[in-house]
């Protein structure tokens, strides 16, 4: 359809997304810039292109550059999203802006993958398209799988995070503006890499941790599971019940776990925490679900968990630290310290604000805006006539390739 007097190359689908990650109606919106509702949504369907006046304007109201609005909308498949949250605890809203933010982290991957390798992806996947032909037995031995694959033994794992990344999973933490939404995941087309948004709103250390291995399930579990499975309250309940015994089972090996459990009581989980670095609540799930805990004595254990107010907060929550991912941030750090791209060379390539960019790559407030230092020469003490030097070391300069 042909716009009128309006801005060439205009994306309607961009205006969309950046008034879903801004957590905007189209209502909002139009009061902010002084327009009409139907203005928007004009300019939202393509009916027409907002004038360059108005653009700069868009441009101010959502904190992002002009250049995002013009930058033509990458296909990255009809993989679904998997939202770790109820269905009727989160809003549409909600998922919109956590989905386009996992959006904007796959299209900075790819930017930074025309200059730097990323870890080679190696996370296996169940070839179900149904996932009403997943048994649990399979999901304890895919689990098993994933730690005989990637080197881990039976033992805890001491960082989750890093694990997934070198497995190839680009991965973000960062808040998302809700505490119902725990995380999404996604398989993109674009460089069949995996990809995960945590959300750090109100978590700690141990329910980022399980919410990162209840995405990875979806990863391994669900990665052809029609989105129309998503739609149906049974159906999206036990997808969401498979990738938490998949975390349970990857986290928590049934053989090495059980073997610490010398009794299954609140002190002995206690205890295990700090080891395992999973939650009291998972492991009484992980025991229930093992056989070992059932009946009366599982309804008094946690009687006795909500008794000692652990539903609230859990000993050790406020000891234990939160993994971040570090793979976009070193990916960019690299390309600035080595001097292949600036930050204002990135910042182009990204068509992004400095803060969203920092938020989605886990860079320190400002890293993105600041502006690179005079290089000044140090003095260089004047060698005397007949006396060496002293002490001294040559450390050779890494040049770029």
């Amino acid at each position: 359809m042909t716009m009128r007097n309006g801005t060439p190359g205009f994306q309607s689908k961009r205006l969309v997304d950046a008034r879903d990650s801004r957590g905007l109606t189209q209502i909002a919106l139009a009061d902010l810039i002084g327009r009409k509702s139907s203005t928007i949504s004009r300019w939202e369907s393509g009916d027409q292109s907002p004038e360059p006046e108005a653009l700069e304007t868009l441009s101010t109201a959502l904190r992002l550059p002009v250049s995002y609005f013009l930058r033509t909308t990458a296909e990255h498949g009809e993989a679904p999203m998997f939202f770790r949250s109820l269905l009727s605890t989160t809003t549409q809203a909600e998922r919109k802006r956590a989905r386009v933010r996992l959006r904007w982290a796959e299209e900075i991957s790819l930017s930074l993958q025309e200059w730097v390798d990323l870890p080679e992806v190696d996370v296996p996947f169940l070839e179900a398209a149904d996932h009403r032909d997943i048994r649990d037995e399979h999901i304890e031995q895919i689990a098993n799988e994933c730690r005989i694959r990637w080197g881990l033994g039976l033992g805890p794992i001491s960082d989750l995070m890093l694990v997934m990344e070198n497995a190839g999973v680009v991965a973000v933490r960062e808040e998302i503006g809700t505490a119902k939404m725990d995380g999404v995941s996604h398989w993109s087309a674009l460089d069949q890499r995996p990809y995960i948004l945590i959300a750090s709103d109100k978590a700690t250390a141990v329910r980022s941790r399980m919410d990162a291995a209840h995405e990875l399930g979806h990863l391994v579990l669900h990665r052809f599971i029609p989105h129309k499975s998503l739609t149906s309250p049974a159906d999206f309940k036990e997808i969401e019940r498979q990738a938490f015994l998949f975390a349970g089972a990857f986290l928590l090996p049934a053989e090495s776990f059980m073997a610490e459990v010398w009794s299954p009581s609140l002190n002995t989980f206690a205890v295990l925490k700090e080891r395992w670095k999973v939650s009291i609540g998972a492991m009484i799930m992980r025991c229930i679900g093992l056989g070992v805990v059932e009946g009366a004595y599982e309804q008094r254990l946690w009687k006795h968990y909500t008794t000692r107010g652990w539903r609230k907060g859990e000993p050790l929550d406020d000891v234990l630290v939160p993994e971040n991912p570090r793979l976009l941030a070193r990916s960019v750090r690299l390309l600035v310290d080595e001097g292949h791209r600036t930050r204002r060379d990135l910042m182009s390539d990204f068509r992004l604000s400095s803060s969203d960019v920092e938020a989605l790559c886990g860079l320190d407030q400002g890293y993105m805006g600041a502006e690179q230092a005079e290089v000044v020469p140090f003095p260089k003490v004047r060698a005397r006539p007949g006396r060496a030097d002293e002490g001294g070391q040559v450390i050779p300069l890494r040049r770029p390739n």
